[in-house]
C-alpha cells in the first residue's frame, strides 16, 4: 500500500505534492512550468468538480488580468506532461480533475477499456559509435512527442518510458509495468552519411508485432531528417493502431464496451458500408456518445456518416443530413476545439451547404491541428476539389489515401481524386480511379456515375453504359436524385460536365 500524506494525491498514476508543487512519476519529477502547477494546484483543490476559467485564471494568476489564451497553454502543458484522461474539458464552463486523496494504493490507467495507451522506448543505437546514443535518444523523443500531440492516445511520459534504456525485458513486462497497451520500439544506425531508423508497433499483451518498417535519410540536416522520419512514422502507425482496436472492440460483447471501444465497433460497421452497417455503426457511436458525455470523437464520426448518408441518397435527405452533420460536428468542437476530425466534417458540412469559402478554412484548421488525420487531409482535398481546384486538391487527397490505405477515408479519398480528374477533363486517370475503387469497395456507389461519365468521354459507350446499368442495383435511390439538380457543392461548369459525360455514356436525362 501507498501511503499519503495531507498534502500530496493520486492523479492515476501521478503522485502531486501540492505543498511543494512537485508532480512525480514513479518518484521522477515531472517537468513542468511554475505556472502550469499553479493551475494543477487550483484544480486539485476541488478534485472531482468542475473549476470555471474564470476561477482558474484568477487564483493560478493570483489575480493578474491575462487573456483565456493562456489558460488554455497551460492545460495544454499539463495534458501533454501527464496525457489527456486526468484533465477532463466541460464546454462553455472549465475543467474538471480525475483524481483521487484517498490513502491507497498506487493507481495506473487500465489497459482495457478507454483511449490505447502507449509507450515509445528508447531507440537502441546499432551504429558502430556509442557516442550516437543521442540521435537514438532524440528519434524517440521526437516520435514521442508528436504522439502527445494526438488526443486519441494516452502516452506514457517520457521518465517512464526512458526507464528501461538499456535494459533487456520482455515487452509484455514492459505492457504490464507501464500498463500500456502497444509498445514502439526501435533502432538507429549510421553509415557513412546515411540513416537507417527501423521501428515497430507491438501489441504489448501478446508480444505481437502488429507494425514494422525501416526509413533512410541522409544527414545533411539532421533535425529535419527527425522531423521526416517521425512524421512517416506516426503516418504508418494510426492506420495500424486503429485496426487493432477495432479488432479487439469486436471481441468484446455489445453490453460490455465502454466508449472508446464502442466507438471503435461503429468505425468497424461504417467501413463495411450499406443501410444496414451503417444503421448499427450509428447505434454504436450514439452509445460511445452516451457512455461519455466528455468524449468528442464518437460525434465527429457521426456528423461523417451523416454527411454519407446524404450523398449515398443522392441528395434525397441533403437538407435533413447535413444539418445532423453540422450539429454533430460542432458539438465535437465544442467538447474538444483542438479535434481535427470534428473542425474536418464542419468543413464538410458547410461545403454541402455551397459554403465553400468557409468550409476550406474549416478543412485548413483540420490539417494545421493534425496533419496526420487522414479525415482532415481528404475534407481539405475534397473542397478544393469542389472548388475548382482539382490539381491543388489531389495534394491531400494522397496524403488522405497514404495515411489510412484500408480504411474509410482512402476510399472516399480516392473517389475525390478521380473526381477531380474528371473535372480536369483527365478522363482516362478518372476511370482508371474509379475501377480500382470499384474493385476494392463494390458496393460504394458514387464511382458508377463517375466512371460511367468518364467512359463516355471518351466514346466508350458500351463499358460506359454497363457502368450506368450496373449504378442501380447498388444504390437504386442514388442516381437519379443526383440528375435530377445540381447540389450545392457543384459548380455550375462542372456539373454540367457531368451531366455531358452521361448523356455520352447513354444516359437519357
Amino acid at each position: 500500500m501507498l501511503t499519503l500524506d495531507h498534502d500530496e494525491m493520486m492523479i492515476g498514476p501521478f503522485r502531486f505534492d501540492r505543498r511543494a508543487r512537485v508532480l512525480t512519476l514513479d518518484g521522477v519529477r515531472v517537468t513542468l512550468g511554475g505556472r502550469a502547477l499553479e493551475v494543477l494546484l487550483v484544480l486539485s483543490e476541488t478534485a472531482g468538480v468542475t473549476v470555471t476559467k474564470d476561477v482558474l485564471l484568477s487564483k493560478a494568476w493570483h489575480g493578474l488580468i491575462v487573456e483565456e489564451n493562456n489558460l488554455h497553454v497551460q492545460i495544454s502543458v499539463l495534458r501533454k506532461a501527464m496525457g489527456d484522461r486526468w484533465i477532463v474539458t466541460v464546454p462553455g464552463t472549465g475543467y474538471r480533475l480525475h483524481a483521487s486523496r484517498e490513502n491507497s494504493h498506487l493507481s495506473r490507467p487500465s489497459a482495457d477499456g478507454g483511449k490505447p495507451s502507449i509507450a515509445v522506448l528508447p531507440f537502441e543505437n546499432t551504429s558502430a559509435n556509442p557516442d550516437e546514443d543521442y540521435f537514438a535518444d532524440g528519434m524517440a523523443e521526437e516520435i514521442l512527442t508528436a504522439l502527445s500531440r494526438n488526443r486519441m492516445l494516452f502516452v506514457v511520459a517520457r521518465n517512464s518510458s526512458f526507464s528501461f534504456k538499456g535494459r533487456i525485458i520482455d515487452v509484455r513486462d514492459i505492457g504490464r509495468e507501464l500498463a500500456v497497451r502497444y509498445v514502439i520500439a526501435g533502432s538507429v544506425r549510421r553509415r557513412g552519411g546515411r540513416i537507417r531508423v527501423a521501428a515497430q508497433l507491438i501489441d504489448a499483451e501478446t508480444g505481437r508485432h502488429i507494425w514494422v518498417d525501416s526509413f533512410d535519410g541522409d544527414l545533411d540536416d539532421i533535425f529535419a531528417l527527425q522531423d521526416d522520419i517521425a512524421r512517416a512514422i506516426l503516418g504508418a502507425l494510426g492506420p495500424a493502431v486503429a485496426h487493432a482496436e477495432r479488432q479487439r472492440a469486436l471481441r468484446r460483447r455489445p453490453e460490455q464496451l465502454g466508449a472508446w471501444e464502442a466507438y471503435q465497433r461503429g468505425l468497424w460497421h461504417w467501413a463495411r458500408q450499406g443501410p444496414t452497417n451503417m444503421d448499427v455503426a450509428r447505434e454504436f457511436l450514439c452509445q460511445a456518445a452516451a457512455l461519455d458525455p466528455t468524449f468528442s470523437q464518437p460525434h465527429a464520426a457521426l456528423a461523417w456518416l451523416y454527411l454519407s448518408e446524404a450523398t449515398r441518397d443522392g441528395g434525397v435527405l441533403l437538407g435533413e443530413s447535413v444539418r445532423k452533420a453540422e450539429a454533430s460536428a460542432r458539438t465535437a468542437i465544442s467538447l474538444d476545439p483542438d479535434n481535427s476530425t470534428g473542425h474536418a466534417t464542419l468543413g464538410l458540412a458547410l461545403d454541402h451547404h455551397g459554403k465553400m469559402e468557409a468550409a476550406l478554412e474549416e478543412a485548413e484548421i483540420a490539417v494545421e491541428l493534425n496533419p496526420n488525420d487522414p479525415w482532415a487531409q481528404m475534407a481539405k482535398g475534397r473542397v478544393l476539389v469542389f472548388s475548382g481546384r482539382a490539381v491543388e486538391g489531389s495534394g491531400p487527397l494522397s496524403i488522405a489515401s497514404r495515411l489510412d490505405p484500408h480504411g474509410i477515408t482512402a476510399m472516399v479519398a480516392d473517389h475525390h481524386l478521380g473526381v477531380g480528374h474528371y473535372f480536369s477533363k483527365n478522363f482516362v486517370a478518372s476511370v482508371d480511379v474509379m475501377r480500382r475503387l470499384m474493385r476494392m469497395h463494390p458496393k460504394f456507389p458514387r464511382a458508377y456515375p463517375v466512371l460511367a461519365a468518364a467512359l463516355g468521354q471518351l466514346s466508350l459507350i458500351d463499358d460506359a453504359r454497363a457502368a450506368l446499368t450496373a449504378a442501380t442495383p447498388i444504390s437504386p435511390t442514388y442516381f437519379d436524385p443526383l440528375t435530377r439538380s445540381r447540389p450545392p457543392y457543384y459548380r455550375p461548369i462542372d456539373y454540367e460536365l457531368l451531366l455531358n459525360g452521361l448523356r455520352k455514356a447513354g444516359w437519357q436525362g
